[in-house]
């Protein structure tokens, strides 16, 4: 497979807006109730996936992985926004990473992954953190197989109407 991974424009935004909710449907079913992940909309994600790529803040970055020109993952970057995160800001974050379904398991995910880490160590951040929901056993193999560990920080976070739990994944990037 080849694949290229690029800067995302405000055009790639329905792209990223169907992949974010495909994602979501097929990753958390299961450990989301089934009512809210079918609620899911990409017309309700399109307008702040559009705002995200255009109003972006200094330093927060969003890349896809296309093959051809077919977007088959995006990720979000940029400093981390933990009230624990270094005063200096050398702390990354990658704030989500989602490939498509149907691409699971193809190295699309490990390639867009490399990248985004390497990006931010090329930009100078020391350590890098990223969030996943405790239940997602999949993706918590997956950064793990990439050399990143649970630093111990569980966080709580609202979604379909419960307290889900989150843990706090680190990797040193230096």
């Amino acid at each position: 497979m080849s694949v290229r991974i690029r800067a995302a424009v405000p055009t790639d935004a329905r792209a990223i807006a169907e992949l974010h909710v495909a994602s979501w449907q097929a990753t958390y079913r299961g450990q989301l109730t089934d009512g809210y992940l079918d609620g899911l909309s990409a017309e309700d994600r399109l307008r702040s996936t559009r705002d995200s790529i255009e109003r972006a803040g200094p330093g927060r970055r969003t890349w896809i992985v296309e093959e051809g020109e077919q977007v088959l993952g995006f990720a979000v970057t940029g400093s981390s926004e933990d009230a624990d995160a270094d005063a200096d800001r050398q702390t990354g974050e990658v704030y989500a990473i989602y490939l498509d379904p149907e691409r699971v398991g193809t190295g699309a995910g490990r390639a867009l992954f490399a990248h985004v880490v390497g990006d931010l160590r090329e930009r100078g951040y020391l350590t890098a953190t990223l969030w996943v929901l405790g239940s997602n056993e999949r993706a918590r193999r997956f950064y793990e197989a990439a050399g990143w560990a649970p630093d111990g920080t569980v966080a709580t976070e609202c979604v379909d109407c419960e307290m889900r739990p989150t843990i706090r994944y680190r990797a040193d990037l230096v």
